[in-house]
């Protein structure tokens, strides 16, 4: 078993939530974001996308239990994914660690905050303004317009059965 896999895990009992990590990128794509939301359309606003939608599916498999090795193999193919992009970008060996590690901490943030603004019902706001905008909306509309949507796709998680999540049968 190479170094990798015994950190990482078989790219087999990864296979399960492909379909699931699909989903995610690609909501994390969609141009509404970058039209009407004005998220920028860069390599940082689609990750920072990718890592909101990603954080809600991991908080709403928190939410409903005993799914920690579920989470934790989605989070690897987040890794993997990112180690790929960052790779094909050109960033050499020595910055790979740095660049996923610096990524890791980007979506631990997001689930922090918006594992918070959850608890205390106090909507997306915040979070959005700080870990899409960087406290820098272009406008007041474009952040209510990100904020309200990722309520709406929290909403609609929690109403989903959790298998139905896992298996990527998501509207």
């Amino acid at each position: 078993m190479s170094f990798l896999s015994r950190i990482f895990g078989h790219r087999a009992e990864r296979a399960p939530y492909a379909s699931l990590y699909a989903w995610v990128v690609g909501q994390g794509r969609d141009p509404a974001w970058y039209r009407e939301g004005a998220v920028p359309d860069t390599l940082d606003g689609r990750f920072d996308m990718i890592a909101a939608i990603l954080a809600l599916v991991l908080l709403r498999l928190e939410q409903a239990g005993d799914t920690s090795k579920a989470s934790a193999l989605i989070a690897e193919t987040f890794i993997e994914d990112m180690e790929g992009s960052i790779r094909q970008m050109g960033i050499g060996d020595l910055m790979v660690g740095k660049n996923v590690g610096r990524m890791m901490s980007a979506l631990g943030g997001r689930l922090t905050a918006f594992r918070a603004a959850i608890a205390a019902g106090s909507g997306f706001d915040g979070p959005v303004r700080r870990n899409i905008f960087h406290d820098a909306p272009p406008s007041d509309a474009a952040a209510a317009f990100v904020s309200r949507r990722l309520q709406d796709l929290h909403d609609r998680l929690a109403a989903m059965p959790v298998d139905d999540i896992l298996t990527g049968d998501l509207p």
